[in-house]
Order: C-alpha cells, then sequence, then structure tokens
C-alpha cells in the first residue's frame, strides 16, 4: 500500500519513434524512497523477429500498429509487458516524454544547474531532428533547450568527442540530469507553491494514463518529506552480446530489484 511504479519513456520521434529511454520507477509515498533503473535501448529480448527488433526500445513501435486512435495503447501495453519479464514489475503507470517537452518543463522550473560533462557540439539540421547541440563542460544553469542537448547528445559531429561506453554513458548523463531536476523540484519555493501550474504543463505536453489528481498527489507527496538522500538510480545489469547489443543479467536484476524496487 502506498508504492507505486511508474514507466518513464522517452521518445525520439525524429528518428522514427523508437523508446531510447526508458526508466523503471518505483516511489514509495509512505516511507518516500524513489528508486529509478534504466533499461538501455540496446537490450535484447526473446522475441521472433529479424534485425533490431529484437531491441527494447523496438517494441513500442513493433506493436502499436497502424490505427493513431489505439496506437499508444498497444504500444505502451507490450512495452510495459516486455519490461515486466525483464524485471518482474510491470508498471502500474506511463508516461511518454518527447523531447522538446523537456525542455518545456525545464523553462518552467526557471532552469537546472548541472555539471555538463564534456564540451557537446553536434548539428543536424535534417528534417524532423533540426537539432543544435553546443554545451561547454562544467557547472552552469541550463535552460530548456540546453536541457534537450544534453540529454540527447550521444558525440560531436567528427566523434572527437563521445561518450567512452556508448549509450550506457549517455544513461548516466540521464540519471544524473534527473537528479538534478528533483532537487530542483524539492526545493521550498519550487513545487508546492506552483504544484497545479506545473501539473497542467506536464498534461500538456507528456502522454500519460496519470490523471489530473494523481498528479497532484504525488507532487505533494514527494515535496512533503521526500530526501535526495533517498532518490537513488541505477542502470539494468547487462553485459555485452557484440555489435553494440546487450544482454540483462538475471541474478544481478533480480537483487537490485529487491534492493529498492519490489513492494514486497
Amino acid at each position: 500500500d502506498g508504492v507505486y511504479t511508474f514507466l518513464l519513456v522517452g521518445q525520439d520521434t525524429g528518428g522514427g519513434g523508437n523508446t531510447d529511454t526508458m526508466i523503471l520507477i518505483t516511489f514509495d509515498t509512505k516511507n518516500k524512497t524513489i528508486d529509478g533503473m534504466s533499461l538501455p535501448r540496446d537490450t535484447m529480448i526473446n522475441v521472433d523477429r529479424k534485425g533490431s527488433g529484437h531491441r527494447l526500445n523496438a517494441v513500442y513501435n513493433y506493436n502499436k500498429g497502424s490505427d493513431p486512435d489505439t496506437q499508444v495503447e498497444k504500444g505502451i501495453t507490450a512495452l510495459k509487458k516486455e519490461v515486466g519479464k525483464l524485471t518482474g514489475i510491470t508498471p502500474d503507470f506511463y508516461v511518454i516524454v518527447q523531447w522538446d517537452a523537456v525542455g518545456k518543463m525545464v523553462e518552467a522550473l526557471g532552469g537546472v544547474y548541472f555539471e555538463v560533462p564534456f564540451d557537446m557540439d553536434y548539428d543536424d539540421p535534417t528534417p524532423g531532428q533540426d537539432l543544435h547541440i553546443h554545451l561547454k563542460e562544467g557547472y552552469q544553469k541550463l535552460n530548456g533547450e540546453d536541457a534537450m542537448g544534453l540529454i540527447r547528445w550521444r558525440h560531436n559531429n567528427d566523434y572527437s568527442v563521445q561518450y567512452p561506453n556508448g549509450d550506457l554513458g549517455r544513461i548516466q548523463t540521464q540519471q544524473a540530469f534527473l537528479t538534478a531536476v528533483i532537487e530542483k523540484c524539492l526545493q521550498p519555493t519550487v513545487l508546492l507553491p506552483n504544484l497545479m501550474e506545473y501539473v497542467t504543463i506536464f498534461q500538456k505536453n507528456v502522454e500519460t494514463d496519470l490523471t489530473i489528481p494523481e498528479m497532484a498527489y504525488f507532487g505533494k507527496s514527494a515535496a512533503s518529506g521526500l530526501d535526495m538522500e533517498q532518490v537513488e538510480f541505477v542502470t539494468l545489469p547487462n553485459k555485452s552480446a557484440g555489435n553494440g547489443h546487450l544482454l540483462p543479467v538475471g541474478e544481478e536484476i533480480v537483487e537490485l530489484i529487491n534492493d529498492g524496487f519490489n513492494a514486497y
């Protein structure tokens, strides 16, 4: 009672709609803890498909079908089921965020301070992407556009700077940035005084099955007693399967799930 699970999904609309960011989150509203587990996009799953369809980030697109009215329901249902197979937890709620929504929410918070790990310089002017990332290394206040660039960046155009461990490195940056966002929200003058305004912005910019009263409840629960020492992010235990693909490591997953995510 009082423990809820969420699947936070970042969707790459410019790249075909794959769910390249997936985080399983458990929020214990009584003990005031948040645990997040990033699920790498290149995690291999047991399905009878060819090519990239064996990757976790392809589940949503593969199952959404062609009817626009049911695509979200079908795609997210299949993805939640696959997350349940991987972790033992089928999330209660989902939140699908497209990159521009992240920018709008960071803007609403008045920006977020963050330690940018590298000089990030990347431009992709192609239709559907229109991506321009130019950030300097170091601690700084990021606006909405900066935040979108930070969490999308993989490498510079000339590959002179890139994450040494590929997408796993980007996951670490995303986890650190999400932690910084939560810390900003928990400031006394930020979340509670403006809660319904943030709920409205959130509702307008994401796809979710959370109702407005539920959003308000979780916001109030977090703002009244959640401590940053009780917020932890990890990554689904994995090992290389070659060609950039990853295999989940079952025993380590069980240990992590039971350490913070399992309500029982």
